[in-house]
């Protein structure tokens, strides 16, 4: 196992995690022959099948991602025939629906998602709270305040001084 970052280094502890939940999740689609399949392909699937074909947009506000993330994720599935995308009534608009594999996919991909959700709940038991709890706490006290204002406040100037040492000709 490799060792965990250092403490102050949250943003690398939060993709150290997010590696290993979504490697794990990749290594149960490739051990089924599915490894073209993405984890973060999971939720824009459920949104189409829950809402239809949609904008990238709208897909994107759904699974609650950035446009351009939404659009590099559905560019992918794509590229691996999982999704089509067609004009949309504006000519900026595409279209994205599921395919036919994408559909005959659907046992597997539900019964993926279904045992992931059950296997959150137990790892939930072993921490001294529900992740998606302290997710969901962590994202709104960011939104009422964000990072970038912490820092901030915690003494770093807005703006670096200017380096003065060429003003007074010496090196």
């Amino acid at each position: 196992m490799a060792p965990l970052p250092e403490r102050e280094a949250v943003g690398t502890l939060l993709r150290h995690v997010l590696e290993l939940l979504d490697g794990d999740v990749a290594k149960v689609y490739a051990e089924r022959d599915l490894a073209d399949y993405r984890p973060r392909y999971s939720p824009v699937v459920r949104a189409l099948l829950a809402q239809g074909p949609m904008p990238i947009r709208d897909l994107a506000r759904t699974v609650g991602v950035t446009h351009s993330a939404a659009s590099q994720t559905v560019a992918q599935m794509n590229r691996a025939g999982l999704v089509d995308l067609t004009p949309g009534t504006d000519a900026r608009q595409r279209l994205v629906s599921l395919t036919t594999k994408a559909h005959e996919l659907l046992p597997l991909i539900t019964a993926e998602w279904s045992a992931t959700t059950a296997a959150m709940r137990t790892l939930d038991t072993e921490l001294s709270m529900p992740l998606v709890d302290l997710l969901t706490e962590l994202t709104t006290a960011l939104t009422r305040r964000p990072f970038r204002q912490r820092i901030t406040d915690a003494g770093l100037p807005t703006r670096p001084p200017q380096d003065r040492r060429g003003e007074s000709g010496l090196p």
